[in-house]
């Protein structure tokens, strides 16, 4: 049987979501109303959004930044332009498969990679804090460059400033990136509509559960490496299928769950989620059941999630599989015209839950 056809019929679910009252909520859920900042306001659920949608959005304004996107895609001098920024405040930083100065080049390339563009030059910031060895820095910087050569980008330009002891966190990094987005390519949530397939590009949780292992010094029987790596070369082979994907999205903080709610809502349909069918891999669904964690909700670094056409997803499924970084892609749901704006996961058993948009985050500093 097809991994594109014959998905489960969504189960009945109220047409509208459920509002989520945490007026009454104590820890470890930050309430909203609070005067100041919490953690939660960092993890790219109802907090950050609040954030975006209250205080930055209405004083920047403008059209670009009303996409609000991984990357903005702007018009400059007739090309078309994805332009990204991130920064990375990781804890430890190294880790299992990466570091920080890994995660500085791949996230923002990936950025850019979810509008359809290869990222083609990176700006670097460096924020130090006085005390921390020259030695680590040489390793991170080093590290950096080896990423931005694999994902064949360039740093063209940096900055770096120095905080006294005690105002940082040892090293903090921003990236910027632009890149040429393909004539043709429209990659946004506006775009769904309800029959589109939902493909992950591989096991989720990985990148979140490697570094709580390592912050932590839990031991989980075996070595968890964060997926950390730049999507850039996977996306030209979905879009070398066909250029009308719909939308792409790294589920980084938040995880898939976040992901796929901040496309729901945008795109105004529901999507069914077969959660049988997300890759977990044992160490991973082992460690969120000690830690108390749902790995829907766990960030990841290398992975990310598609909304296709159905006509064209057996085809954009089979170019994933035949490449290193979508080896392991799953189709894991649809769009659908019920429960608009709402996720809802059939279960093993044959029930529904609905994954919510998480209000602050379960793993903080992860990237």
């Amino acid at each position: 049987m097809s991994d594109t056809t014959d998905l489960p019929a969504p189960a009945t679910a109220p047409a509208t979501a459920p509002a989520l009252d945490v007026e009454g909520w104590t820890c470890p859920a930050p309430l909203r109303d609070r005067p100041r900042v919490v953690m939660g306001h960092g993890g790219g659920g109802v907090l950050s959004a609040e954030l975006v949608q209250q205080i930055f959005a209405p004083a920047y304004g403008g059209e670009a930044l009303s996409q609000l996107g991984d990357a903005a895609a702007v018009s400059l001098g007739g090309a078309r332009l994805a332009f990204s920024t991130d920064s990375f405040v990781v804890r430890p930083l190294f880790f299992p498969g990466g570091s920080i100065g890994d995660l500085a080049v791949n996230g923002t390339v990936n950025d850019l990679a979810m509008s359809g563009a290869r990222a083609a030059y990176l700006s670097c910031g460096f924020i130090l804090e006085e005390g921390v060895e020259l030695d680590v820095v040489a390793r991170v910087a080093k590290a950096l460059g080896a990423a931005a050569r694999t994902a064949g980008v360039e740093v063209a330009t940096g900055d770096t400033k120095v905080v006294e002891a005690g105002h940082g966190d040892g090293i903090f990094i921003n990236t910027a990136g632009i890149g040429l987005v393909p004539e043709g390519v429209d990659l946004r949530p506006q775009r769904v509509v309800p029959g589109d397939v939902v493909i992950v590009s591989g096991a989720i949780g990985v990148h979140g559960v490697a570094i709580m292992s390592v912050r932590e010094g839990l031991e989980f029987g075996v070595e968890i490496e964060s997926d950390c790596a730049a999507l850039g070369t996977l996306v030209d082979a979905m879009l070398a299928v066909t250029p009308d994907l719909h939308v792409l999205r790294d589920p980084t903080r938040g995880g898939l769950a976040a992901a796929l709610n901040e496309i729901a809502k945008a795109s105004g349909t529901g999507v069914v989620l077969r959660e049988r069918a997300v890759p977990v891999p044992p160490a991973v669904a082992n460690a969120c059941a000690i830690l108390g964690l749902d790995p829907l909700y766990v960030a990841n670094e290398g992975k990310l999630v598609a909304f296709v056409p159905r006509e064209h997803a057996e085809a954009v499924l089979a170019a994933m599989r035949a490449h290193p970084l979508g080896a392991d892609s799953a189709v894991v749901g649809e769009a659908v015209a019920a429960h608009p704006g709402m996720v809802v996961a059939r279960t093993g058993l044959g029930g529904t839950r609905v994954v919510d948009l998480p209000i602050g985050e379960q793993l903080p500093r992860i990237c």
